[in-house]
């Protein structure tokens, strides 16, 4: 608690940071339809291109960082998996342009795919919390995330008439080795008719220093995107979109693991150093999909979509751990997907409907000092899995005061694999099949008290079925231990309770929401010998509280600023009663902005803090001591300062000075502290 003194001090505020929409934004993720932000009875947040350019977030779980009961976790300086309401990874679903990118192979923990997503291409984020399964089916526990990446706005054109525009940004980071940026976007076409959006970007990202462990060696790595979209008018009211990306990520290492960490001592918190020689990742990912959506007027179906996609991801992680014992995992994997969602108004209300069903088809490889080794594939060799869902809900809505929002998923989850030999087993391979289902529900009720004031709540079940990586994954654990899949595995279920409030006027906005999740047969690894295989059997709870806020004090200046905490536990026969891992400790974050009058120049400094966080079982220390110091991770606060001066309609310039202080301080359960003193200019021609 060495910082909760100076973070109580910071105004309880809260609603959409002034970057993040001052307003009442509209948001679709939340009801699958567009609907104003105060209208909806979830915690959401919605986050635009421009606070991400203006604020200089390096990736998509940067994005999230001034966000309430999110925790932007970093195993490495290229991997970000934030924590939501305490939960990571596949307990999470993340979505680009509403196509799911959760597949079958993500295994348990923080997991690096966030962050291949390139922050440059994107418009908006939207953010649900504790939405459930029912609208977008497995994995959407502690959060729903959906990109929405730039398009050429076509639609927004004056119609008829040829458009042609674009831009160039780059930036320079001054922190350790210097990090160079590039990103050059271009749209054209003619309004109304049809758009093309074309951006590609370069960042050569160096390695990072602070001024406890100095130079992180080997945390650099280079990254490349492409992001093309195509929009065409098929009539006045139905759009066909044909969109592809693309990133490439090579030679992130996962630092910590690595003998180039050499520890970290800060107050008596000692985190241990690394061994292995190096532990690197590559990542590449493509996704391309076609879409139509339509709005026909007088129609008993007013809005629909409908979208086909497919998704390639190749995944390598080289490890040297000795120089004797060098091994390579390798997983290609191919998704399809197909997502029909439809809008009637009905009665005093609206009924959203659909289906959904993807298939993953994984192929897998490993070798230990070049020689091919099937039980250490990270997955089974020529396994598929489809996930196939149907939902509807209903909206209704008697009055302009109240509604009540209902809705149900059936989901059917089916895994097969051909090749297949658990260590230990026999020496020929084995197939093997599961299937599972589920019915999830949810039930929300809003209230508007006045013209301002609302009061939102409800009940939201989700459920994880088990996935390849759970069924016949073979990893490397926290406690050294090989971590093993099993055949035998049965669907994880939850439920949140949650209860919020808004208050939205024109120079004002706040929230304050509060939730309890249950958490029923998660799957968890029990310790058998020099493996741990997976199983069910961990029960746990975690509940918390947000706040968010912003105000407009006099025409130029803004306040604005958050602070969340949670709590909780799992339970399980083996181990007994323990902290969650990574919980969110009390973080605060508060900013005063000024904007000259003319929106040319702007000035924006932000402090951010956490308390220490100690809630750790001491053996869940032990087994990640490399990331988890004894006694917990200590408390932080860190200044910033941006601005921004639009020099004519042609040209921008943003500058940051970020950490001023130089504060050596990292992210509860993260691999690596977070750069010191760091500079940052940035330059965008517009054309």
């Amino acid at each position: 608690m060495k910082n909760a003194a100076f973070l109580a001090t910071v105004p309880f505020l809260a609603a959409p940071l002034a970057a993040q929409d001052f307003l009442d934004p509209l948001v679709v993720t939340a009801s699958r339809s567009a609907t104003n932000a105060s209208d909806l009875p979830y915690t959401v947040t919605q986050i635009d291109s421009d606070f991400i350019q203006q604020n200089h977030r390096r990736t998509l779980p940067d994005t999230l960082q001034y966000t309430p009961g999110v925790l932007v976790q970093r195993t490495a300086y290229g991997h970000g998996s934030p924590f939501i309401r305490g939960f990571t990874g596949r307990q999470n679903l993340l979505l680009v342009d509403g196509v799911r990118l959760n597949n079958s192979t993500w295994r348990s923990g923080p997991v690096q795919y966030w962050s291949t997503v390139d922050a440059f291409s994107i418009d908006r984020l939207e953010l649900v919390k504790s939405q459930g399964s029912v609208l977008y089916g497995s994995d959407a526990i502690g959060g729903t995330l959906n990109a929405f990446t730039k398009s050429s706005n076509f639609r927004d054109r004056t119609a008829g008439e040829f458009f042609n525009t674009g831009s160039a940004y780059y930036e320079y980071r001054t922190n350790g080795e210097g990090s160079h940026l590039g990103r050059v976007e271009s749209a054209f076409g003619i309004g109304d008719r049809f758009g093309v959006f074309l951006g590609l970007s370069a960042k050569e990202f160096g390695d990072i220093e602070d001024s406890s462990v100095g130079r992180m060696r080997g945390t650099g790595y280079p990254e490349q995107d492409i992001d093309f979209r195509f929009d065409f008018a098929l009539n006045s009211d139905t759009t066909l979109t044909l969109a592809h990306q693309y990133v490439n990520q090579d030679n992130i290492s996962r630092w910590h693991r690595t003998t180039l960490n050499p520890g970290w001592n800060h107050d008596g918190h000692i985190a241990a150093p690394g061994t292995f020689i190096s532990n690197l990742y590559d990542q590449e990912r493509s996704l391309t999909y076609l879409k139509m959506t339509g709005e026909p007027e007088g129609e008993f179906i007013s809005r629909w979509s409908a979208t086909l996609s497919y998704q390639n991801t190749q995944d390598s992680e080289s490890q040297i751990r000795t120089l004797v014992d060098r091994r390579l995992a390798v997983i290609d994997l191919a998704t399809w997907g197909f997502d029909i969602s439809l809008e009637s108004d009905i009665g005093s209300g609206t009924l959203v409907y659909g289906l959904d069903y993807y298939m993953d088809e994984a192929q897998s490889a490993a070798y230990r000092n070049g020689v091919f080794r099937a039980t250490d594939r990270p997955v089974a060799d020529d396994a598929s899995y489809h996930l196939l869902g149907a939902f509807t809900q209903y909206e209704w809505k008697p009055s302009d005061r109240y509604s009540i929002t209902g809705g149900i998923r059936y989901t059917y989850a089916e895994a097969e694999w051909d090749f297949y030999r658990a260590a230990g087993g026999p020496a020929v391979d084995r197939g093997g099949f599961g299937e599972w289902d589920d019915f999830s529900a949810s039930l929300r009720g809003l209230v508007n008290l006045d013209d301002r004031w609302s009061v939102y709540g409800g009940l939201s079940q989700a459920f994880r079925a088990p996935n390849l990586s759970d069924l016949t994954g073979t990893t490397l654990s926290l406690a050294g231990l090989t971590a093993q899949g099993s055949p035998n595995l049965e669907a994880e279920k939850y439920l949140t309770a949650e209860i919020g409030t808004r208050y939205i006027a024109d120079d004002i906005s706040f929230s304050l929401a509060a939730f309890h999740t249950w958490t029923s047969d998660a799957i968890t690894n029990v310790v058998t010998g020099p493996t741990s295989t997976a199983a069910n059997g961990q029960d746990g709870f975690i509940y918390g509280f947000e706040a968010e806020g912003a105000w407009q004090f006099a025409p130029d200046w803004m306040l604005s600023g958050m602070m969340a905490w949670n709590e909780g536990k799992t339970e399980t026969a083996a181990n007994g009663e323990r902290w969650i891992t990574r919980l969110l400790p009390f973080t605060s974050s508060v900013a005063l902005r000024w904007t000259r009058p003319d929106d040319r120049l702007w000035v924006e400094g932000r402090v951010l803090g956490a308390v220490g966080e100690g809630r750790i079982h001491p053996a869940d220390q032990a087994a990640d001591n490399q990331r988890i110091p004894t006694g917990g991770t200590p408390g932080y606060v860190t200044a910033s300062l941006t601005a921004g001066y639009r020099v004519n309609e042609h040209l921008e310039l943003t500058t940051a000075v970020e950490n001023i202080f130089d504060a050596t301080y990292r992210n509860h359960g993260s691999g690596q502290n977070e750069p010191g003193l760091n500079g940052i200019l940035g330059a965008k021609v517009i054309w």
